[in-house]
């Protein structure tokens, strides 16, 4: 299992790698929209940020289009590229193109179905967008089972996005995604309950420990 920070914003990236438990970077048009950088500039500056994999999302529509545009995000990310490609029939066509060579995540899935269509294109990852597919469907969890269902026994990973309370978060990974990917906020409060903080300050209150003098 890895969890991802869900940003393209350099500051948050220096805190998540301060925490050591965030393995890598995933981004999307709208996310790289907020930085005070141009796309290729965020990118270069995200990917000396993290030891992991950094995610580009492809903006282009058509099937040349996109695959130049996962090239020139291979040529500024490096070996740690991992490319996020829409769910869309010529977005299975660039997957099967260019994941012999760049790894390729299939993202903005809705159904089991394209996670099957992921699979056979050879994608590494299949992302559902949780809370989205609980608003658009229904039941972002269920997605998520369906899909671990279809993709039992493969090497396809599902990453888990679009979370937006730590519940949420478990219950997808209960239900088979194998990785998160969370925005700052959320891997702040996954990693916080009031009463841990409760029963350190009640430790510390009543015991002893080492002393650092």
């Amino acid at each position: 299992m890895a969890i991802y920070l869900d940003s393209a914003i350099a500051a948050e990236a220096e805190l998540a790698q301060k925490m050591g438990w965030v393995k890598g970077i995933t981004t999307n048009p709208t996310l790289l929209a907020t930085s005070e950088l141009s796309a290729e500039d965020t990118l270069k500056k995200l990917v000396t940020l993290t030891s992991g994999p950094l995610f580009y999302q492809l903006t282009a529509s058509d099937f040349q289009g996109m695959v130049r545009e996962g090239q020139k995000a291979r040529e500024l990310i490096g070996d740690r590229t991992i490319l996020k490609v829409p769910a869309t029939p010529v977005g299975f066509e660039v997957v099967a193109h260019l994941s012999p060579d760049i790894p390729c995540s299939v993202t903005a899935i809705y159904s089991a179905a394209q996670a099957a269509v992921a699979k056979e294109a050879g994608a590494k990852m299949a992302i559902a967008y949780v809370n989205r597919a609980t608003r658009l469907l229904g039941d972002g969890i269920a997605l998520v089972r369906s899909m671990a269902d279809i993709l039992k026994g493969s090497d396809v990973e599902i990453l888990a996005a679009s979370i937006k309370s730590p519940e949420e978060a478990a219950a997808a990974l209960q239900a088979g995604a194998h990785h998160l990917t969370l925005p700052l906020a959320m891997l702040r409060a996954i990693s916080s309950h009031e009463l841990s903080q409760q029963t350190v300050e009640e430790f510390n209150h009543k015991g002893r420990g080492l002393s650092l003098s």
